[in-house]
Formats: C-alpha cells, sequence, structure tokens
C-alpha cells in the first residue's frame, strides 16, 4: 500500500481588491493558483524529486503535505487515512512520521538554542522519552549525519559553517526517526563544495532508516542522482511524471524539454543548444483557461489555449499533460 496518496490537491491564495475598486467597478477578488491539482502516489521508501522553477508551487505543496498549511481542496491520505480527519492523537502520530528538511540552514535553526536544544527539541515537543532517552537519541543522530557530539553538542549556529548547519537540521528532522521526510531544497543555501556531502548522506540515510522521501529542487543535476521518480511543475500544475531516467533522457513535455536543455554540462567545447522556449513566466495570479504554459510553447495549438490538458499516461508509468500526445 502506498505511504502517501495526494488527490487533486489545490492551493489557491485570495487578494482583495481596494475599497475602491471594490465600489466603484465591483472588482472581484484575484486568485493564485499556487498548486492547482496535484495528484500522486508514494512507495514507502521511494525518493521521488519535485522540480520546475521559483513560484511554480513545489514549497507550498510540501507545506500542505506536511500539515503546516490547510489546503483549499483535494486529499491527502498518509497510510490510508486521510489527514483532514485525523483525531488530536492521530495528528500527533504524523508530526512525528512526516518531517521537514528546511531549505536555509541560516533561517531555521534559533540562533539561541545550541546544537543539543536544537536536536533534542522535536522529542520535547511530541513528550517522547524521559531526559535520559531523549539525550541518547540525539547523540545517536548526530553521529548518524556526521557530526561528532564531544564537539558539536554545546555549539550555536553562529559556531558553525553552512554544511554544519544543514547537518544539524537534518538530525532535528531525523532524531523523531520519522517515515516521511519532506527535503525542500535543502542544498540551494550551501556552497558547491560541500553540496555532494550532504547529497549522499540524505541518501544514505535514507537507505539506512528505510524512510520515504520527497526532494525538492529545481536543480535537475541533483535529482537525477538522488531521486528513482521525478515531477516537473509548472505554475500550479503538473506537467510530467515519470521515472527520472525518462524524464531526463526522453523528456516529452515541452517544458521538461527545455528545463533538461538548461542543464549544465561540465564540458567547455560543448555548444548548448537554445531551449525550445520563448517569452516570461506567465502571471500567476488569475491565470487564463488552458494550458497554464500555451503562453511560452512554440508549439501551442488552438485546444491548448481554451482546455487544461489532463494529465494521462502515454506510457508505462509515465504521464505527461499535453494536447500532443
Amino acid at each position: 500500500m502506498a505511504i502517501l496518496e495526494v488527490s487533486d490537491l489545490k492551493q489557491h491564495f485570495y487578494i482583495q481588491p481596494g475599497l475602491l475598486a471594490k465600489i466603484v467597478s465591483k472588482k472581484k477578488p484575484s486568485v493564485i493558483k499556487a498548486v492547482d491539482g496535484m495528484t500522486f502516489s508514494l512507495e514507502p521508501g521511494e525518493i521521488m524529486g519535485l522540480a520546475g522553477e521559483s513560484g511554480c508551487g513545489k514549497s507550498t505543496a510540501c507545506l500542505a503535505i506536511a500539515k503546516l498549511r490547510e489546503p483549499t481542496s483535494g486529499t491527502i491520505r498518509y497510510n490510508g487515512n486521510d489527514i483532514s480527519q485525523m483525531s488530536s492523537g492521530e495528528l500527533k502520530e504524523y508530526r512525528q512520521q512526516v518531517q521537514l528538511i528546511f531549505q536555509d540552514p541560516y533561517e531555521s535553526l534559533n540562533p539561541r538554542f545550541k546544537v543539543f536544544d536544537t536536536v533534542a527539541e522535536p522529542l520535547r515537543a511530541l513528550d517522547i522519552g524521559n531526559k535520559e532517552q531523549r539525550q541518547k537519541r540525539v547523540l545517536e543522530t548526530l553521529r548518524l549525519v556526521g557530526l561528532r557530539p564531544d564537539e558539536y553538542l554545546e555549539r550555536y549556529p553562529h559556531q558553525m559553517s553552512g554544511g554544519e548547519r544543514q547537518r544539524v537540521g537534518i538530525a532535528a528532522a531525523l532524531v523523531l526517526e520519522p517515515k516521511l521526510v519532506i527535503a525542500d531544497e535543502p542544498l540551494s543555501m550551501l556552497d558547491v563544495s560541500i553540496r555532494a556531502g550532504i547529497l549522499d548522506l540524505i541518501r544514505d540515510l535514507s537507505e539506512r532508516m528505510n524512510f520515504t522521501c520527497i526532494y525538492v529542487s529545481h536543480d535537475l543535476s541533483i535529482l537525477s542522482n538522488i531521486s528513482e521518480r521525478l515531477m516537473i511543475m509548472y505554475l500550479g500544475r503538473m506537467m510530467e511524471l515519470a521515472p527520472t531516467k525518462e524524464v531526463i533522457t526522453d523528456p516529452l513535455h515541452p517544458y521538461a524539454k527545455a528545463l533538461i536543455a538548461a542543464v549544465a554540462i561540465p564540458d567547455p567545447s560543448y555548444k548548448r543548444p537554445v531551449p525550445d522556449i520563448r517569452g516570461e513566466v506567465s502571471q500567476p495570479i488569475d491565470p487564463p483557461p488552458g494550458c497554464r504554459f500555451q503562453t511560452r510553447c512554440k508549439q501551442v495549438m488552438d485546444v491548448c489555449r481554451t482546455l487544461e490538458p489532463p494529465l494521462k499516461e502515454v506510457k508505462p508509468d509515465h504521464f505527461v499533460a499535453c494536447y500532443l500526445y
């Protein structure tokens, strides 16, 4: 059975017009469709990549899955249970089993907390174990993420590098031994020189601790190394979902093709082709009917401007939202 099932998830934000616009023109609230109809499932132990340019709704979807934001509509089921219908006891267990690794280790750590307090806080908040048990769990988790307790336990965030802070953030997420980890661009604020180490750490821990993972990034070269399936998003909509190798080697959606074409190749003699894309990102407020990518697609058809393309399985386990298929 799938550990996570997301069905037609929508997260809309409403912008109220000014008082004068309300009175004179009777203008209705504008809508930002940050996430609009997301549907997928995750099997236990799977790592799924979530990619797309900034503002496409990746982080918003993660916050809804972690129940840090109430979605506008749709259902999120964890082990078959709708999280919106959970009791307080079930919700407490869900908080323990679903954890987030945040993007910015400079902002996500409390500057007044030492490393021990930061990693132990989730245990205290959920009232797990006594003082001795919590201390033992914290020490074990720090060793797991590659930090020596005797060296880091009493440090404050400002006394550590970015990579060390991110390891502390990972430890704080894993100290509860979660079953589902949502890594929201955990490498984007780090130097390139230390990204590989953190990436290897997350991959290794997912195998050792057997947790399922949603790994969010705009860097497809990272996702190609860590994820088994890859979802491409654009302005709140799912464009493509397939095994990662298929998306990288044989993308179907025009937007996915443009993303793949933009990936850097470490070869100075390589001449990059111009991505088959035009224009700027479409306006996220009150998007026009039809495909969200229509204004930038060179293969746009009349039907793309009127009807939203459904996500269809065009090959085994390969889904794409495009009328070309």
